[in-house]
């Protein structure tokens, strides 16, 4: 008689939906739901090898006919800033930061519907509420934190001006959802955010920077690319890789 591995996921395929990033093309995920009975080293595998966590549902791109979606990651020991990176952490070296556990504020909601309203109101999270924004912060099985970084103000309170939301692996930090006052985009806080978590990972001694999905053919995704060395999950594992082939 087999054993019945009460930790070991199930795994579901969610059904077609137009895809948001390739007109024209269908989007499926194959996906399972995270928990406390879960073994700790399970998850960890499943989010270093390609899957992506939302909440406490880890997915993946399970697309008929369709691989365009390729997990990618910084290396972190070698990556040296070129002159554009270097002059956006010189832009960005009068913020403070500050690191805390999962825990949403409205503060950061403003900022977040603000940043989603001008940039992403046809997308997802278009008709996220501050409950739905709350369930994103802190519904979570592994080792998130949230990073604030903000813009000292003399006799004020220093204003919030970004705000990421990064999950700790057992070999790199895992970027879940990041964002930032739309209206101070001469900061490239985008840009700025990665940066400052490749410096955080090289401080606590972890390899990696995991970026999710890079997305052949949406150009929406191709900063990604910009952040080399970079290694894609191939059907033989992490490779690196300047540009995809």
């Amino acid at each position: 008689m087999s054993e019945h591995r009460s930790d070991f996921p199930q795994f579901y395929i969610t059904t077609a939906q137009p895809c948001p990033y390739l007109p024209g093309r269908q989007e499926r995920k194959l996906f399972t739901h995270l928990s406390h009975g879960r073994s700790a080293s399970l998850i960890d595998h499943l989010l270093k090898g390609g899957f992506r966590r939302s909440q406490n549902i880890a997915y993946t791109p399970h697309c008929d006919g369709c691989n365009a979606c390729v997990p990618v990651r910084i290396v972190v020991d070698e990556f040296e800033p070129r002159r554009a990176f270097k002059r956006v952490l010189r832009t960005n070296n009068d913020l403070t930061i500050r690191r805390s556990g999962p825990v949403p504020t409205s503060e950061q909601y403003s900022i977040f519907r603000a940043y989603i309203d001008q940039r992403h109101g046809d997308g997802g999270m278009a008709d996220m509420s501050v409950l739905d924004y709350a369930v994103m912060i802190e519904e979570s099985v592994v080792d998130t934190f949230v990073s604030e970084y903000r813009i000292p103000r003399e006799r004020e309170k220093a204003t919030l001006a970004a705000v990421s939301l990064c999950d700790r692996l057992s070999d790199g930090l895992s970027l879940v959802y990041s964002f930032f006052e739309p209206d101070l985009t001469a900061r490239s806080l985008g840009t700025y955010m990665i940066l400052e978590h490749v410096d955080y990972a090289r401080t606590l001694g972890l390899p990696y920077v995991y970026l999710g999905y890079w997305i052949n053919g949406a150009t929406k995704m191709d900063y990604k690319i910009r952040f080399q060395p970079l290694e894609f999950l191939t059907r033989n594992g992490w490779e690196r890789r300047e540009a995809p082939v």
